[in-house]
């Protein structure tokens, strides 16, 4: 089966944002518990928790922010984009000549 690359595509930004969510979480809230052990707290936790759910969020903002602010036309032609004065005129690609 032929599968379309907007799909995988689509799979992977999925997993980001899992990932981007859930690690800093799952940091925060460990480190939480080893303090509160070494500290004889139970407080340190609910904070630290908070905390990774906060960073969790952040870094979705932030990639959600990368992912709609690129242009439509991606294309990365000899390093420049569209949007700092590209013209397509200009670039030429050298075709091999052929031998006869």
């Amino acid at each position: 089966m032929k599968y379309k690359k907007e799909v995988f595509q689509s799979f992977t930004f999925i997993l980001q944002f899992g990932i981007n969510m859930l690690v800093p979480i799952f940091l925060c809230t460990f480190l939480g518990m080893f303090i509160d052990r070494k500290l004889g707290t139970s407080y340190v936790f609910i904070i630290m928790f908070f905390i990774g759910a906060i960073a969790g969020g952040r870094n979705v903002f932030i990639l959600a922010r990368k992912i709609y602010s690129k242009p439509s036309d991606s294309r990365n032609i000899k390093g420049a984009h569209i949007s700092e004065g590209y013209d397509a005129k200009e670039d030429k690609v050298d075709k091999p000549d052929k031998e006869q």
